[in-house]
């Protein structure tokens, strides 16, 4: 099962080298990645997508924990929560692609960001399936490239990650 894994850390150098590390001297994959500074500049939130039993992610999580800079592990499919990511795709456009491509975006609620004569690069934001759904809709021939952050995500409500 996937599972989406909110990691509050500490905000050094080597840090994230470390869980990386721990991931891989496991066997464990990771499917995504993606961290940043949060507000406060002394921590760092690393939001990994992972796969696994329940079993395999509560070891991941015991693991994940041992380490000295992590702060609190919160797997995020515990409760509610949202989860959003970025991809940009280069898509053919030319002749009757072009109006297509056009009514594509509108209906994933995706944006133009650049425009050229055979192409369209195209932003979508949104779940993990609805990005895998407009891939599929552009349809493979029309793709020239893509680019994903991986999934972020955080707890609906008033649940917070913190110290």
């Amino acid at each position: 099962m996937r599972h989406i894994l909110s990691v509050l850390m500490e905000n050094e150098s080597g840090a994230m080298s470390r869980v990386v590390g721990l991931f891989s001297a496991r066997g464990y994959n990771i499917d995504s990645l993606s961290v940043s500074a949060t507000e406060d500049p002394t921590l760092s939130r690393m939001t990994i997508v992972t796969q696994g039993s329940g079993v395999v992610i509560e070891q991941i999580t015991k693991q994940l924990n041992k380490l000295i800079e992590v702060v609190k592990v919160v797997d995020l499919n515990e409760s509610r929560f949202v989860e959003r990511e970025l991809m940009l795709v280069k898509v053919r456009a030319l002749g009757k692609d072009r109006d297509e491509i056009l009514r594509l975006a509108e209906i994933y609620r995706g944006h133009i960001v650049d425009v050229s004569e055979k192409s369209y690069t195209v932003e979508v934001t949104g779940t993990t399936e609805k990005l895998d759904s407009f891939l599929e809709a552009a349809g493979g021939h029309l793709i020239l490239e893509t680019v994903r952050t991986g999934a972020a995500g955080i707890g609906r409500g008033e649940r917070i990650l913190k110290i």
